[in-house]
């Protein structure tokens, strides 16, 4: 295989100045048990952002509920410590407040919104979200009014790309009426996208991004005993490489964000820029969830 580096992924361009590497990273594991509190070494996972900006990642997804908070300080520590900060682009979430360990309470009122963006920067020293998602959508405000007010500051120079999160076809065409929407982050991989397909099809054929979480399904797929075991063998790859090899080759608008605490599973993963998957191969695992 080639060299491991983000880059052979190819890019994918959200405006000319803010082309990424497809292959990103995820902070959520970089926190304690249940994506509640500190990580249990901080300086490793600021060693591990580090050492994927030094791979070619220049774009890093977040979000202020992942801690909370204790994700992003790392993130910030890494950023203020790298030369080329400047380089790396951060896809950031807000609408969804933490009350323990797996609680996750949507809350999406405009002013707790403006709050989380504004006390983003602040820990990011930025003056503006490159990609700021609504992380989830909350049933009890309108969606006009949620991503109305990402809108707002969008117009005030505070959000350049607006994303949604979780959302269906139709949720998506309805926020699409209040503003331009640049990405889509649903719960998407090799054993279980049927539901999702078409709405990653709509994002391809409107330039739209899509971010899929869970690309590994939480390690499932990246297991030795899983489905993807055999194709990986015949690759001389990991069942994790053949997983991302099948997101990237599925659209190109997909931009996979695997989240690791480790290094060696950093490189492993970024690997997977370098699997080349054949078509009857491609086919075979997009029929697994049949």
């Amino acid at each position: 295989m080639s060299d491991i580096n983000a880059k052979n992924a190819g890019t994918f361009e959200f405006d000319k100045d803010f082309v990424v590497n497809r292959l990103g990273y995820g902070t959520m594991q970089l926190t304690g048990k249940g994506v509640w509190g500190p990580y249990k070494d901080p300086d490793h996972a600021v060693d591990l952002i580090k050492h994927a900006f030094d791979l070619g990642v220049n774009f890093i997804d977040t979000a202020d509920s992942y801690g909370p908070w204790t994700a992003d300080s790392y993130l910030a520590k890494a950023l203020s410590e790298y030369s080329d900060s400047d380089k790396i682009f951060i896809s950031d979430k807000v609408g969804q407040v933490r009350t323990g360990e797996n609680e996750w309470i949507p809350v999406g009122v405009p002013a707790y919104l403006r709050q989380e963006v504004e006390l983003s920067l602040r820990m990011f020293n930025r003056d503006h979200e490159d990609l700021l998602f609504l992380h989830r959508i909350d049933s009890h405000v309108p969606i006009e009014d949620q991503v109305g007010e990402l809108k707002k500051m969008q117009d005030e120079g505070k959000i350049k790309h607006i994303g949604i999160s979780q959302v269906s076809l139709d949720e998506l065409k309805a926020a699409q009426k209040v503003a331009k929407i640049d990405a889509v982050e649903n719960m998407y991989n090799v054993g279980h996208h049927k539901n999702d397909d078409e709405i990653v099809d709509y994002t391809a054929e409107n330039n739209i991004a899509f971010l899929p979480w869970f690309p590994l399904d939480t390690g499932n797929l990246a297991k030795s005993n899983s489905p993807l075991e055999d194709i990986a063998k015949k690759y001389n790859a990991s069942p994790a490489q053949i997983a991302l090899a099948w997101l990237l080759k599925r659209s190109k608008n997909i931009l996979p964000i695997p989240g690791t605490s480790s290094v060696d599973h950093l490189k492993d993963n970024l690997n997977a820029a370098n699997v080349n998957l054949s078509d009857e191969d491609f086919k075979k695992l997009s029929d697994l969830e049949d």
